[in-house]
This record gives C-alpha cells, structure tokens and sequence, in this order.
C-alpha cells in the first residue's frame, strides 16, 4: 500500500512546493480528457547511499509518450531528470516510488487539447510491495480477465499514458472483485498481452516465453532489465506471439514492472501453476535483479542513478 507524507514536497513546473499545495485547476484538461503521460520509478537504500533505477531508461519513455501524443516538454529529459533527483532528495526518503507527470493543464476544454500548457510535476512516496508483502516468495493469484487489452490503432500501447489506464482499472478491479489479486488481459487475438500494470513471462522446460511488444504489451523497463539478466544467466528467452493455454500449462510464471518488481503467480484461474509456489527459474532471475538493487552484485549495467 502507499502511504503518503503530506509534510512533503512536490516538483511542479521548475519549483519544490508543499504536498497540499499541489494542486490543479477544476478545468484542467487531464481531469476531462486523460490527456497525461507518467512514469513509475524506484529509488533503492544501498550501501552507499539512495540510488534511482534505471533513470535515463524510465526518461527515455516519458518523452517517447510525448512525442506519440505530440506533447511539446518544457523541459529537456536531463532537466526533467535532475528534477525526479531533486525531489527524491528534498523528501529525504532512503527508499520511495517516484511519480514524473506531464499533463495537458488549464486553458481551455474540448476534445482538441493543443490550446492547453503542458504542465509537469514530480511526486515520490513510500510505497511496499506492490501485489503484497508476502508476494515476492509466495507468489499470487490470478485471473484471465474478461476485458481486452487495447487493440492497434485505437490507443497506442507503447506509450505509458494515463488513458491507457482506464483500461488497466477494469482489469484491476474484476479481478479483486472475483478474489484474485490480479488480472491477465489477452489482446484482441486471444494471445497473452499482459497485467494490468505488470509485463508477464513463463518457463516452460526451461526456456523463458514473454509476449512481444506487438500483443499491445508496454515496452517495460523492468521488463527490459529482466530480458538481459535472464541472456546473461545463459537461460533461453523467447519473445513470441504466447496463446492462452500456456498459462496454465507453464511450470512457472511472474510479473515484472516498477511496483511488482519480479512477483511469482502461483495460479491462474484456480488452475495451480507448477508446483503452486515460486520456481527455481524466477528465483534465479529474483536473485541477480534484488542482487543488484540490494548492493550484493555488481551494477556493471550502470542502472543506477545515486541521488
């Protein structure tokens, strides 16, 4: 769960100002249209200090969402990063999930939104294992949702916008509803795409499946670190259309994103996957990704960021 700190501070527009003054105008294009494109980041306590994973990657994909939704930055990516550094270290958290936002702001309403400012602000705040606690060893239980991830051409998928999301709550709440923790959405060929915040991969005999980024699957930069670490382990990674069934017939599956980090499932459906626990393959890959962001293994990736 995330608890926020309200004696803390928010990067809006170029200044740190309080929490509670955070605010924006009742007419603000973002709260009639959607129109915002945002990023999720983590910052990690190591040995020597707070470091922000994988920086330049997560600003990389903000201001790709730009541009797909011709969102003209105010800011260059190395300011806008210094900005997400800045307000890590004005809210003196040794560890915290980061929130960049560009938004369309207030000007004027209707569907066209290039009349508005586009607006930009930084939060951070204390945020735990995203699907639980116990989740990480355990793993979680899941659902095959009824809802459909977005079809090409309607809303980009590649891009990480606030839109998108809407999307992302149905699936999120059928599934709790229905008393899983989470839901897989299939894209509108019946193929595997994704969670609902979370990009998906499956072992079977040894060989790690993840779906391409063509199942309408955003591009994740956990999703990423993960596919490199798994090549170096030396384990076989196919990037490749995955039908349904190989859920339920897999030997393991996990999660990967900024919030889930690497999360096992244990069931899809009620359908037990494997042994119904957490594998060796995930722990492998739990092992390297936690080892680099614990100060354990060597970040000879450079993923880190110190603030």
């Amino acid at each position: 769960m995330s608890l926020f700190d309200e004696n803390g501070k928010v990067w809006m527009n170029g200044r740190l100002i309080p929490w509670k003054d955070a605010n924006i105008h009742i007419a603000s294009h973002v709260i009639h249209y959607g129109s915002s494109v945002f990023e999720g980041l983590r910052a990690y306590a190591m040995p020597k200090g707070t470091a922000v994973f994988r920086l330049e990657a997560h600003m990389r994909r903000l201001y790709d969402s730009c541009k797909i939704f011709r969102m003209d930055v105010p800011y260059s990516e190395k300011e806008f990063s210094e900005a997400v550094l800045e307000t890590t270290r004005a809210n003196g958290l040794a560890a915290c999930y980061i929130r960049p936002i560009i938004y369309r702001g207030y000007k004027a309403l209707g569907v066209n939104p290039l009349p508005n400012p586009v607006d930009c602000a930084v939060l951070v705040w204390d945020w735990g294992k995203y699907l639980g606690d116990e989740s990480i060893d355990q793993g979680v239980d899941v659902k095959v949702s009824s809802w459909w991830r977005l079809a090409p051409n309607t809303l980009p998928a590649l891009a990480k916008a606030g839109a998108n999301y809407m999307n992302s709550q149905l699936i999120k709440m059928e599934a709790k509803i229905d008393g899983y923790e989470e839901g897989i959405a299939l894209n509108i060929r019946g193929h595997i795409s994704e969670g609902s915040g979370e990009n998906i991969f499956l072992v079977r005999n040894g060989d790690v499946w993840t779906p391409p980024l063509s199942s309408s699957v955003l591009p994740g930069i956990t999703r990423d670190s993960v596919i490199t670490l798994i090549r170096e382990l030396g384990i076989r990674l196919v990037e490749e259309t995955v039908p349904r069934e190989m859920l339920y017939i897999a030997d393991e599956l996990f999660f990967t994103g900024t919030a889930a980090e690497i999360t096992p499932v244990r069931s899809v459906d009620r359908v037990a996957i494997g042994s119904g626990r957490r594998g060796p393959v995930t722990k492998r890959i739990q092992d390297e990704f936690f080892g680099i962001l614990s100060g354990v293994k060597e970040d000879q990736h450079h993923w880190l960021t110190y603030i």
